[in-house]
């Protein structure tokens, strides 16, 4: 959840809703479910459009979890995600993770997933989760790392892709390979006790493949980050279309697989 100074560089075209709908507390913040408890006040900051942060709030029972996000448009497919679910325990509101409108010790769970990557200063949004967390709550935060992602087959021109993602991240602020950072940040921000795990998610099945390829098809042609490749000198329109191309045809190979790693921290103290 950049902040308005750093707008989020996917944006919030469909095909980057798709994904992000596609995640769940299960299949993205399983480290920090055993963590939970009953009754426990968790707060995650750059929420999206809520399936995760639902997911958080079927794990607290009579707790609550406050979901938060620059964009406000978004709350309400995040609301809508709640409402369908009839997770009552649940609540949604604009918010900057630099400056979190809460008195420090508020949450037991601060928790964050794909956000650090995407800001100019992760170390001081680290540090902003430490200060509303409560002395002997947990900090939880979950992001990729672009320079460790593999796929078969070999693609000069996906490796093209990956070389101009890592660019524009960068003359945007962001850092596309936070995960390996995340303990790093974390010690930067003051935690003493930093537990690191790492997972991964893995697109092979026909319906993964298709799914995936088709999902960066598009952003690559209609979300805010060809805008930004295009505004920032970076590439042409007729390179995205021709990389776009080159994901379609990643996912027609019947062997093609795709890897994307994660790094996970739970800090304390």
């Amino acid at each position: 959840m950049p902040d308005a100074t750093h707008p989020y560089l996917h944006g919030h075209h469909e095909s980057v809703l798709r994904s992000h709908r596609w995640r769940t507390a299960e299949n993205s913040a399983g480290y920090l479910i055993p963590a939970l408890w009953p009754g426990a006040h968790v707060l995650d900051v750059g929420c999206g459009p809520g399936t995760i942060t639902v997911g958080l709030a079927r794990c607290v029972g009579e707790g609550s979890v406050l979901g938060i996000d620059a964009a406000e448009a978004i709350l309400d497919d995040a609301r809508a995600e709640a409402a369908t679910a009839a997770q009552r325990n649940v609540s949604f509101e604009v918010g900057d993770v630099t400056h979190l409108d809460f008195k420090s010790g508020t949450f037991d769970v601060v928790h964050a997933h794909q956000v650090l990557q995407h800001l100019a200063d992760p170390v001081a949004a680290l540090a902003e989760m430490r200060r509303v967390c409560r002395p002997g709550g947990v900090v939880a935060a979950r992001d990729g790392d672009y320079a460790g992602m593999f796929w078969f087959p070999d693609d000069p021109e996906l490796e093209e892709w990956r070389s101009l993602y890592r660019r524009v991240a960068r003359a945007v602020g962001g850092e596309p390979d936070g995960g390996r950072w995340l303990p790093h940040w974390a010690r930067r921000a003051g935690f003493a006790d930093v537990e690191i795990s790492a997972s991964s998610w893995c697109y092979a099945t026909p319906d993964e493949r298709s799914w995936w390829g088709a999902l960066w098809a598009e952003r690559l042609t209609r979300s805010s980050f060809a805008n930004q490749a295009v505004d920032s000198g970076l590439a042409l329109e007729r390179d995205l279309e021709r990389l776009a191309t080159a994901w379609r045809r990643w996912a027609s190979s019947h062997d093609a697989l795709f890897v994307i790693p994660h790094v996970e921290i739970l800090c304390r103290g």
